[in-house]
């Protein structure tokens, strides 16, 4: 992008994303932060030439921001949404990565004129390794729509849909994802303990193995079910632990009550 970037929030997510707009070579000059946090706000000016401001009122009445990146917490923006407005403009984007916000209740706040889009990121993009799916109103331009694009991409892949009402699912698979992820290697470590093994073993065991695996699903590229057929041999061990965790109770049956249950709870946060 050639413009300026106006990022409203610099916690854990706009932090991630302001890191890997710098290492791809954004220019710090190009991006005013704002950011109440006194002690977060002090490490982002460690940053040569970033600005940072503490309230959406010190931003310059004359900034003229290509994009407005909204990374507050969704409780946060009623009060933080109208103090933008300002900024509407056909050359100005808006892009939001808070769960549960939809593209409607932007509107309400920004008016009809303003190109909004809705991105639901995860926390793998503190490590670059993210995915992040959006998608836009009628107002954004196709520039706008790849300008968003490349500032998603920053931090993972990223995915486009044309169906708002899909951002539902999609947050209870991939939004919450990663804590089911924890959760399984919380729950493997407590097995090993269960199992005789020492605490500190266990609990290294459990978190190096989901790492490591994950890190093979990422580079291979056979789907899931053939990695897993790969690691069980017929009658072994690991076939009579899937016997469980694939049964009628098991962990599909599991996952398909959590996961409605997450879309559930998203539909009656945006709406």
């Amino acid at each position: 992008m050639d413009g300026t970037l106006l990022l409203v929030g610099g916690g854990k997510m706009g932090g991630a994303l302001l890191a890997g707009w710098l290492a791809r070579g954004l220019k710090p000059a190009q991006v005013v932060v704002v950011e109440p946090d006194q002690a977060r706000a002090a490490e982002l000016r460690r940053t040569a030439g970033l600005r940072v401001v503490a309230r959406g009122e010190d931003v310059p009445a004359a900034l003229a921001p290509e994009v407005v990146l909204l990374a507050v917490k969704p409780q946060a923006m009623d009060a933080v949404v109208p103090l933008y407005r300002r900024a509407v403009s056909p050359g100005t984007v808006f892009l939001s990565i808070a769960a549960g916000k939809a593209l409607a209740y932007f509107a309400r706040y920004l008016g009809s004129d303003a190109a909004i889009v809705r991105s639901m990121p995860n926390t793998p993009a503190a490590v670059g390794r993210g995915i992040t799916v959006a998608c836009a109103n009628a107002k954004v331009s196709a520039a706008q729509r790849a300008v968003c694009d490349d500032l998603l991409r920053a931090v993972g892949e990223v995915a486009w849909i044309a169906d708002e009402a899909l951002l539902d699912a999609v947050t209870a698979v991939s939004g919450g994802g990663p804590a089911y992820v924890f959760l399984l290697a919380e729950s493997l470590a407590a097995a090993g303990i269960a199992s005789g093994l020492p605490k500190d073993l266990a609990e290294r065991l459990a978190r190096v193995t989901v790492a490591g695996a994950g890190e093979l699903l990422h580079h291979a590229p056979e789907p899931p079910a053939v990695l897993r057929q790969n690691v069980t041999s017929p009658q072994g061990t690991t076939e009579r632990a899937l016997a469980v965790l694939m049964g009628p109770d098991g962990w599909q049956s599991l996952l398909d009550r959590a996961i409605a249950a997450a879309t559930a709870r998203s539909k009656e946060l945006s709406g």
